[in-house]
């Protein structure tokens, strides 16, 4: 089964470690191009490898990386998904420049750090983002962890606990399979409506919850 990861900040560039680790193959890809991504793949290992968007959007298993700001954008611009599984691990908040007057904002909680929740009207993130890729199987999972942990899932003798929901029953058992072939310990909060906003920054219950499976 291959994987494509579209996004090669904080938290592509981690799951991208995190696989490299096992010796997992996959795509890596941002806006940039594959040439921007030659040293970090270089660092990465040979398991690893450089494409464009719509390369990584062609894999079996696609992690969707991105910033909430710029998800609609790079998504609709990407071929037809025909049932592929696509991994949400987007948040719905935007980040903020230090200098600006949001940054300030007394009446945003968030912002001491330097982020702000985005109004999404009602709905929650995933529920929106599968709009952003009609015809996939969405399994959310990868964006409740600070992304500078998810590059070491085993830790202190244990596993990282690993959140993930779904409607697809095969698909989350594939995701699944992935995340236990990394060296985490998933742990499924059933479906994407019910899982999805437990999980999500910056208000889920559990998002930012650190737990470790001895």
């Amino acid at each position: 089964m291959s994987i494509g990861i579209i996004g090669s900040g904080a938290l592509g560039a981690n799951v991208a470690r995190a696989l490299a680790k096992k010796g997992i193959a996959a795509t890596l890809s941002n806006s940039r191009g594959p040439d921007s991504l030659a040293a970090l793949v270089q660092e990465l290992g040979p398991s690893i490898k450089a494409g464009t968007t719509s390369e990584a959007a062609s894999a079996d298993v696609v992690v969707v990386a991105l910033r909430w700001v710029d998800a609609e954008k790079v998504l609709s611009g990407l071929p037809a998904w025909k049932g592929r599984i696509v991994i949400d691990g987007t948040n719905p908040v935007e980040f903020l420049d230090p200098n600006s007057p949001d940054a300030k904002d007394p009446s945003n909680p968030l912002a001491a750090y330097g982020i702000k929740a985005v109004d999404l009207g009602g709905k929650h993130s995933s529920e929106v983002f599968k709009e952003f890729v009609p015809g996939a199987r969405v399994v959310k999972a990868f964006n409740h962890l600070d992304v500078k942990v998810l590059s070491e899932p085993e830790v202190a003798g244990g596993k990282r606990v690993l959140f993930y929901s779904g409607d697809d029953a095969a698909a989350k058992a594939e995701v699944r399979k992935i995340l236990e072939d990394i060296g985490f310990a998933p742990v499924d909060l059933g479906p994407i409506d019910v899982g999805g906003p437990l999980a999500s920054l910056p208000f889920g219950s559990l998002a930012a919850q650190e737990f470790i499976r001895i």
